[in-house]
């Protein structure tokens, strides 16, 4: 069992405060068994609800509050797992807690959908909010030394960190199950909670994207591939950032004229996804893409840790029309950090890599480290 960093924080406001708590994340991340974990640990009188029977979405989309305090009656918390399959989901969980604010209510969703763009306004002030993303490297220290889990690194950039596959003895055993995973589950929430014309086209669109990790992504280009308009692309990239598939970066300006800020660039919150769906598992040494995922993972870790320890800091990239470009930038309280990522770098015996000048100049007191395999424990933790 994996300790996740999330569940101290869900006990914790499940059992002193009042407000409900929302779970979000991809499929088979492991939000039922952290919530679960949690409900045993509390062990309070739970009515744990599976989204899937009827009895309940019939019950929890009625905005009857009559039917819904009978079904919850005699209990201290309510649990309702894939809570976004059940229509009008927010008013009516808002209904039942402005009526019963002493029970406790834990919902989750595989999807941000339902309960992100259609719960905000009825649940106004009343949720807290959390994301659950693969295990973070954060996680994995708290049973692994450093020294084992640099040595998990390259399966970590190749079949990345999905509980299962962690846990999966072999690699093809792991292959297998991200191939399953990228045709069973990935597309299910966008397919299912929204209006997608061309469904056909969104592995194509994702296929794309997972070639261009690391690299600003044109619309345009992509739509004129898969023959679609620009709007298109743009609403497909969105869907899949809220089924927690890509998240994208923008890039950091305050000079417009010099630095490029059109285009973003779109990473994947696994590597092991990104692999099936380029169907590459290769060993890092037969690869030309080392230094993309390199990037994708460190970005991606330090966005989890920053989530899981309430750091809001922005994240950008940085590029100028000359060329000059820092691989991530974060600001924070109005401080500006700069970081270049590099997989090989250079021996010791040479110099050491600097900040482009542009940065220095137009930013001075901007800091700048470059990241390596020698040094990335640092940034991710």
């Amino acid at each position: 069992m994996i300790d996740r960093l999330l569940f101290s924080e869900l006990k914790n406001r499940l059992s002193e405060g009042s407000k409900i708590i929302v779970l979000y994340g991809a499929r088979q991340v492991g939000k039922t068994t952290l919530t679960r974990l949690v409900i045993d640990d509390l062990a309070l009188k739970t009515l744990a609800i599976n989204a899937d029977e009827q009895k309940y979405i019939d019950v929890f989309s009625s905005r009857d509050l009559n039917k819904m305090l009978l079904v919850v009656e005699g209990y201290e918390l309510l649990f309702i797992d894939e809570a976004q399959r059940i229509k009008d989901i927010g008013i009516n969980l808002k209904i039942l807690h402005d009526a019963r604010p002493n029970l406790k209510i834990i919902v989750t969703g595989s999807s941000s959908f339902e309960l992100a763009n259609k719960t905000k306004e009825s649940l106004a002030g009343r949720t807290w909010t959390f994301a659950l993303f693969p295990v973070s490297v954060s996680e994995l220290r708290n049973t692994s030394n450093l020294f084992e889990i640099n040595e998990l690194l390259e399966q970590i950039l190749i079949f990345g960190t999905y509980p299962d596959v962690l846990n999966l003895p072999n690699q093809q055993d792991k292959i297998k199950y991200l191939y399953e995973l990228t045709t069973a589950y990935l597309y299910k929430d966008v397919l299912e909670l929204s209006a997608v014309k061309y469904p056909d086209k969104l592995k194509k669109l994702l296929q794309l994207l997972a070639f261009q990790i690391g690299s600003e992504v044109s619309l345009n280009e992509i739509g004129n591939t898969l023959q679609l308009n620009r709007a298109t692309v743009e609403t497909y990239i969105d869907l899949l950032e809220k089924a927690f598939v890509v998240f994208r970066l923008s890039g950091f300006s305050r000079n417009l004229r010099k630095e490029i800020v059109k285009m973003d660039k779109i990473y994947f919150y696994d590597l092991g996804i990104r692999n099936a769906l380029i169907n590459n598992f290769n060993d890092l040494a037969a690869r030309n893409d080392q230094g993309p995922l390199w990037e994708n993972f460190l970005v991606l870790e330090r966005i989890k840790n920053n989530k899981y320890q309430n750091r809001f800091a922005q994240s950008y990239f940085w590029r100028t029309y000359t060329g000059a470009e820092l691989d991530y930038v974060e600001e924070k309280n109005g401080q500006l950090n700069g970081f270049e990522f590099k997989f090989s770098p250079k021996s010791n015996s040479q110099r050491p890599i600097l900040a482009p000048k542009s940065w220095q100049e137009n930013y001075p007191d901007a800091t700048f480290a470059c990241i390596t395999q020698a040094n990335y424990f640092d940034f991710i933790l």
